[in-house]
């Protein structure tokens, strides 16, 4: 089953291009140049990722992040030609994973994509919950 990435930006000619590269490398491509309808996408489709521009009329990527947020821990990765480390803060702490300043190499963003995906579904943890309760009820040694 193919990785299946959310592209959300108000630009046509970005969505288009986004969806052209990411395809090329397998992933599965859903695009909308709608923030309201982005959040509507990913909440019914469920993507692995979601790659995000700030800077749009209907819903802004802050509020985009937030509202996504509030329904899914799905990683979300800010794509933007503003290039300011108080923006950048502030987009992360609304609960974005990643930023990237556009243009972005297209292997980078590949890299940070896949990155992203190796995160969100990897293992927590190989051992149970009774391997760590029985070391953590055993008394310390000094």
């Amino acid at each position: 089953m193919a990785t299946k990435i959310l592209v959300i930006d108000d630009d046509v000619a970005i969505t288009e291009l986004m969806s052209m590269l990411l395809k090329t490398h397998g992933f599965e491509v859903l695009t909308t140049n709608s923030g309201s309808e982005g959040i509507s996408i990913a909440r019914e489709k469920n993507p692995s990722v979601v790659l995000l521009d700030l800077m749009m009329p209907d819903l802004d990527g802050w509020q985009v992040s937030k509202a996504i947020r509030a329904f899914s821990n799905v990683p979300i990765l800010i794509l933007s030609a503003i290039n300011d480390p108080r923006m950048v803060a502030s987009v992360l702490d609304a609960g974005a994973d990643d930023f990237l300043v556009k243009p972005v190499p297209s292997g980078v963003l590949v890299a940070h994509i896949r990155k992203m995906v190796r995160r969100n579904t990897a293992p927590l943890n190989n051992m149970s919950l009774n391997n760590t309760d029985s070391l953590t009820s055993q008394p310390l040694r000094s």
